[in-house]
């Protein structure tokens, strides 16, 4: 079969499973979110590389990671999804929402005020809320239209506008010696084990001196 028969023979599900593989970084939960079983991820992952007569992604035992030609069809992907779902959704042409993803706390003490506000200035176009734990907020995988997302975040395509920063909260035990200090510097956390989000959180160990790593998790 030709390379040009190959990509014809494409359907929307491989699009999905690749922009779902690229937001997990892992074929599991990928296959999971899909509702596939691992070995059909791979196969359809293995396919649209195959098709597109690329590689995607990078694997390894411990890691995933997508290759630069990965990068760029991930955007590729994504606005397609995106095109797809706008060209289904004919009957609400008019009534369509501004999707907004966020990964957690949407705009923390501002959602509300952003809420009124929009209801206010465009009473015509619904301002929806979404909820997406990977590093865009569903911008890569064509879910939200724009995002509010904490920390830097290097996505080709993407283009980034600083609103405002916000204090960095450590949650300790009522017990902990450092319950009742008034505010803490991340060495004073190096001591103890500390849990990190590495999905869609901003804390990560580079922030603090390879020397001191060990707890943290």
């Amino acid at each position: 079969m030709s390379p040009a028969r190959t990509r014809r023979d494409l359907e929307l599900r491989h699009l999905r499973c690749f922009l779902a593989i690229a937001e997990e970084r892992n074929i599991t939960r990928a296959a999971a979110r899909l509702g596939l079983t691992q070995p059909a991820a791979s196969r359809t992952l293995a396919t649209l590389e195959a098709a597109l007569g690329v590689r995607l992604v990078d694997r390894s035992t411990h890691h995933l990671t997508l290759t630069a030609e990965g990068e760029t069809f991930r955007v590729r992907a994504a606005a397609a999804v995106t095109a797809f779902g706008d060209a289904l959704d004919v009957g609400r042409a008019e009534a369509r929402p501004l999707r907004l993803g966020h990964s957690w706390s949407a705009a923390g003490r501002f959602t509300t005020p952003l809420l009124r506000r929009w209801r206010r200035a465009h009473p015509d176009v619904p301002l929806e809320l979404l909820r997406h734990d990977d590093r865009t907020a569903g911008i890569a995988s064509g879910s939200t239209d724009a995002a509010l997302l904490r920390g830097p975040v290097d996505s080709p395509g993407l283009v980034a506008v600083t609103l405002f920063t916000e204090d960095r909260v450590a949650a300790v035990p009522s017990d902990s010696p450092l319950a009742d200090r008034p505010e803490l510097a991340l060495a004073d956390l190096a001591p103890y084990p500390v849990a990190l989000n590495p999905v869609s959180g901003t804390t990560t160990l580079a922030l603090w001196p390879a020397a001191t790593r060990s707890s943290v998790k």
